[in-house]
């Protein structure tokens, strides 16, 4: 009996591990890979089913599904993040119009194309800034570290074409 409790949450962990991970890849256009990930994401969660279907006389068998899929959305969230596919493109916003931050982010391998704006109270530089997704951490800790009253703001870009910066990041 135990070791069908533990069955089933592993299993639900792993199938939601896996659906997240599947919707991720389809979400960034590899539909073949998510196609391949789908069919072990079904096998998983029909053994799942199975299992608690068949164990129905025990409604703990149905909270542990539930507490499995819980978990599986957490893993799935943490190895998601750990991923970091794709990329950002992130846009700083300096009160220092003469900032070298724009020259220290190139020093720093990071692609960058700042112009001057204006703000409600006057000039301000915008830059921005294309970068891998698992690099947005340090680019935020770096802007924030040259200048900690700067206005960021990301996004992620589904498509982009042509530029330096596209040859360097592939």
């Amino acid at each position: 009996m135990f070791g069908v409790l533990i069955f089933i949450f592993l299993v639900q962990i792993a199938y939601v591990t896996i659906s997240t991970i599947r919707l991720i890849v389809m979400m960034k256009g590899n539909a073949k890979l998510a196609s391949m990930i789908s069919f072990c994401e079904v096998f998983i969660y029909m053994l799942g089913l199975a299992t608690v279907l068949q164990h129905m006389d025990a409604w703990y068998n149905l909270v542990v599904y539930c507490l499995g899929f819980a978990m599986g959305v957490y893993t799935g969230s943490m190895i998601e993040e750990k991923m970091a596919m794709g990329y950002v493109t992130v846009q700083v916003i300096t009160r220092k119009e003469d900032s070298d931050l724009p020259g220290n982010l190139r020093k720093a391998g990071f692609g960058v194309t700042s112009w001057l704006g204006e703000g409600l109270s006057g000039e301000r530089l915008v830059l921005l800034v294309l970068t891998k997704r698992r690099r947005q951490k340090e680019l935020v800790d770096f802007v924030k570290g040259m200048d900690p009253q700067a206005f960021m703001i990301s996004h992620e870009p589904k498509t982009f074409h042509g530029g330096f910066w596209v040859r360097r990041t592939r």
